[in-house]
């Protein structure tokens, strides 16, 4: 059994307490926005790891607390990751323990295993386009979602006819397109589609409701409980 401290009680944090308390876990703390000044060393002392999904606006502040307490962290807020470099130095530099991940999703984590394999068969196909697709529910903060920026990512590390992505149509061959709608309810669907003058190729991810990225967290929170390093989730998975 592991004491948690939930930091984000919003719709993914109310799926992360059910998961963990079916898995025989507590949650001794939690945190949203109008109590996050309670989240200290003292009251981080009666916590065995941290799970922080909140918004890019505090995700950094939050983990970095964590951190600096000695408390395992697991993190999937996106639209941060500009200082997720100094949050792993932090870690390294205190024998901390820290996993980040755009997805928790078992799922979704295949399918990154899967995109790159496709782009990897792609690179050679020079007569197929590719562009990404994300729809996410109304009150997702961020866009493109994190998890379509690790998708995105995993392309243009592969295939060297695309340069950079962009969150928009574009005119310019050289960039990969992502487009994000914002529909309700949907939890989280991610596509991406290779078109030719002759067929296309698509795969796709789509989620049913937020259990499976709730089931994710709660174990890489199992996972580095009592570890010491910086993870991902391939390491929880053991892909």
């Amino acid at each position: 059994m592991m004491n948690i401290a939930l930091i984000g009680t919003g719709k993914m944090g109310r799926a992360i307490q059910e998961i963990a308390q079916q898995r025989g876990h507590r949650i001794t703390l939690a945190i949203d926005s109008s109590t996050q000044h309670l989240l200290t060393s003292d009251s981080l002392k009666a916590t065995d790891v941290a799970i922080e999904f909140t918004s890019p606006h505090s995700a950094f502040q939050n983990v970095t607390r964590c951190l600096e307490a000695g408390i395992p962290t697991v993190c999937g807020s996106t639209g941060w990751t500009s200082s997720l470099e100094t949050a792993t130095s932090l870690c390294r530099q205190l024998n901390g323990s820290f996993i980040y991940a755009s997805n928790f999703s078992i799922g979704v984590n295949l399918f990154f295993e899967l995109n790159k394999k496709l782009a990897s068969l792609m690179a050679a196909q020079p007569n197929y386009e590719v562009i990404l697709e994300e729809i996410h529910h109304t009150q997702k903060k961020d866009a493109p979602s994190g998890t379509a920026i690790t998708l995105a990512e995993q392309i243009l590390e592969l295939l060297d006819r695309k340069k950079q992505w962009v969150n928009d149509i574009s005119d310019n061959p050289e960039d990969l397109e992502i487009i994000s709608q914002r529909i309700d309810p949907t939890p989280g669907t991610h596509s991406i589609k290779y078109s030719s003058v002759i067929d296309d190729i698509e795969i796709i991810h789509t989620a049913h409701n937020r259990t499976g990225f709730a089931a994710g967290a709660v174990r890489a929170a199992e996972y580095i409980v009592d570890k010491k390093g910086v993870f991902t989730m391939k390491d929880v998975l053991g892909l």
